[in-house]
């Protein structure tokens, strides 16, 4: 692949970088796909054991991701139903307050479902920060399977 080729492949996994922290953008297949482009464009042993080492890493990274969040949810507590009430404000939130609303939406469903669950303000809040703490876990985690095929990426493209 030509250096334009690979700047363009760059800018995609900068952007899929970008996603998995913001989680607008899902991050990490963007990170993936635009792997695959680039092996099978490029078509030579090293493109493709970079690709093996993203498929590997990315699905590493969404399996772990919704272990270790779950796991930490269930050592607080926190059902399922809330979340689900969680990611339903979150994007009721996204349409109605642009950018920050997916968020706020989140935060304020889980703790409104907590609340109508548990009917106490300090036991709802601390589920709340709960939930946005296994919300970070998946974020790190996604974030490190992608940073990983990256790094891959870029190290071959530096050294072949």
């Amino acid at each position: 692949m030509n250096a334009a080729g690979e700047v363009i492949i760059g800018i995609v996994l900068l952007v899929g970088l970008f996603g998995v922290v913001v989680q607008i953008l899902p991050g990490g297949l963007l990170v993936l796909g635009a792997i695959a482009v680039w092996a099978v464009l490029t078509g030579t042993g090293w493109a493709w054991a970079v690709l093996g080492l993203a498929v590997a890493a990315t699905a590493v990274a969404g399996v772990g991701k919704y272990l270790l969040a779950g796991r930490h949810l269930r050592g607080a507590g926190v059902p399922t139903s809330t979340l689900v009430w969680g990611g339903i404000a979150g994007v009721v939130g996204f349409f109605v307050v642009p950018v920050v609303g997916l968020p706020l939406g989140f935060v304020l469903g889980v703790f409104g479902a907590e609340l109508a669950r548990l009917r106490d303000q300090r036991v709802a809040w601390t589920a709340t920060v709960a939930a946005l703490r296994a919300t970070g876990i998946t974020i790190l985690v996604e974030l490190a399977g992608a940073l990983i095929s990256s790094a891959a990426w870029l190290a071959v493209v530096l050294l072949t």
